[in-house]
């Protein structure tokens, strides 16, 4: 095989916008069909696969819709690390980034802004790390009072970092809520929640399920899934 060829195969990658993005490629037992995605921070392009289907095919697909990629990837919201005077977002609300040398490196929420000192190289990492933490405090108390609703011992909740899905349950009855739902209005996280703890009955989305999730959850649900549809890729653009 040529050296470019063999390049292509190991190392694929497609041009979109002016950007060179890597194809990457995962087989899967279940997959009886190719799909194709974008990485939410537009990182790179994930193909699914089937045992059977060839690399060359997957990569052939990727760019077969290369119009529609550079669609989604113009759709991505601009990342922005968190730098002095920038901004976080916190439970719906914008936050200033007030860093100050001489402060704490603990980070602080005050008077619409989170305050912080210590290296500034590492103003991103902590900060994440208190989100995450007042993500948990606040998951728990959602996922105390849903299933208290549902006369449902709670569940065993961690934090999930994942790429894509806001949350999950297992047949273990056990849930994982993506911690950067803090960064939404507290209705958008809460509604996340009550979904999962729905899963804990019904583990499909059945009109007994839909049926629960409207009686558990106090607010409006179609216009919390239609947030996390239009703007739920925002949460990626401070912590990718």
């Amino acid at each position: 095989m040529i050296d470019w060829l063999r390049k292509e195969m190991l190392e694929p990658e497609i041009e979109l916008n002016g950007q060179s993005i890597p194809i990457v490629l995962r087989r899967h037992a279940r997959a009886r069909r190719l799909t194709l995605r974008l990485a939410p921070d537009g990182s790179e392009v994930r193909i699914t696969l089937p045992q059977w289907a060839s690399s060359r095919e997957a990569i052939s697909f990727a760019h077969a819709r290369e119009t529609w990629l550079a669609e989604q990837l113009a759709k991505l919201p601009q990342q922005e690390p968190p730098r002095p005077d920038g901004h976080i977002h916190f439970r719906g609300q914008a936050l200033r980034i007030e860093w100050d040398a001489k402060a704490p490196r603990k980070p602080t929420f005050a008077d619409g802004a989170v305050k912080l000192g210590g290296p500034q190289s590492s103003i991103a990492s902590r900060l994440q790390k208190v989100l995450e933490q007042e993500a948990l405090t606040l998951l728990e108390a959602d996922r105390d009072h849903y299933c208290q609703a549902a006369n449902l011992p709670p569940a065993p909740i961690k934090l999930s970092r994942a790429q894509r899905r806001w949350g999950s349950c297992s047949d273990k009855k056990a849930m994982r809520i993506n911690w950067r739902l803090i960064q939404a209005p507290d209705a958008v996280r809460r509604s996340v929640v009550a979904h999962e703890v729905t899963h804990l009955v019904h583990f499909d989305h059945s009109p007994a399920f839909h049926s629960m999730l409207g009686d558990l959850y106090e607010g409006d649900i179609a216009e919390a899934d239609k947030w996390l549809k239009e703007k739920g890729r925002s949460l990626y653009a401070s912590f990718g």
